[in-house]
């Protein structure tokens, strides 16, 4: 896909991969709608040409204010980036079930919400995409984000199930599964991570190829080692 002149809905970008996703597409000629919590960050975006959107999607509300904020406007790439983190481990003390709840929701119930109310009108383009960030994590889980790893493995097995349902249609169906990236979520993780700015040309590299999964980085070595032994990829990611 030529993404010169396509309207990019963007969740989640206004930090991170998708701040650089953002900055990426519109450099390649996209008109970008992105969204965000944070008002300052916003902001600054807004200040670099971007149209921006407030929205929490970590709850019904949110995602439903979202879709009417768009208004009638016509979206070609929809890319759900937008998630959160959580710890979960009942090692040490119990959980905060809410936080696991909002977790869960931001990252899962979302962008299938976005999806469902924004398809009818991805099917008006003569050609569309719909993105869908999961994780390495989607593959074989580690131990302590329990929770977040449900939710992106979830987020994998919807995205190949719609990338079917959608077979026929022109309508690319994606899923970005990044590695460890040096974003607000890792900051305490004391490991390599990869530049968001590498993280975000993979995916977009594979949307212009057509590709129906951009396994960023170390994922590629992890699917490698999964296909040849799924409890060995497991057995290794645990360690994390």
């Amino acid at each position: 896909m030529d993404v010169n002149g396509k309207v990019v809905l963007l969740t989640g970008g206004s930090a991170g991969i998708g701040r650089e996703l953002a900055r990426q597409l519109q450099a390649k000629g996209a008109h970008v709608i992105l969204t965000g919590r944070d008002p300052e960050r916003l902001a600054a975006m807004e200040a670099d040409g971007f149209a921006v959107l407030a929205a929490d999607l970590s709850n019904a509300a949110g995602v439903d204010a979202l879709v009417a904020a768009l208004g009638d406007r016509p979206i070609d790439i929809l890319i759900n980036n937008a998630g959160l983190g959580v710890p979960h481990d009942v090692r040490d003390a119990l959980p905060d079930a809410d936080a696991a709840d909002g977790c869960l929701y931001a990252n899962l119930s979302a962008p299938i919400r976005l999806i469902t109310a924004l398809l009818p009108r991805l099917r008006t383009r003569h050609e569309a995409a719909i993105i869908n960030v999961t994780s390495g994590l989607a593959i074989a889980p580690n131990t302590a984000s329990s929770v977040y790893c449900a939710s992106k493995a979830g987020l994998r097995s919807y995205t190949m199930a719609l990338r079917s349902q959608l077979a026929g249609e022109p309508i690319q169906v994606i899923e970005a599964l990044p590695p460890m990236v040096d974003t607000q979520m890792t900051a305490d993780r004391d490991t390599s991570k990869m530049p968001p700015q590498e993280c975000a040309r993979q995916i977009i590299t594979a949307l212009e190829g057509g590709r129906a999964e951009a396994n960023v980085g170390m994922v590629k070595l992890l699917r490698a080692v999964y296909s040849l032994s799924p409890a060995l990829a497991r057995s290794v990611m645990r360690r994390f």
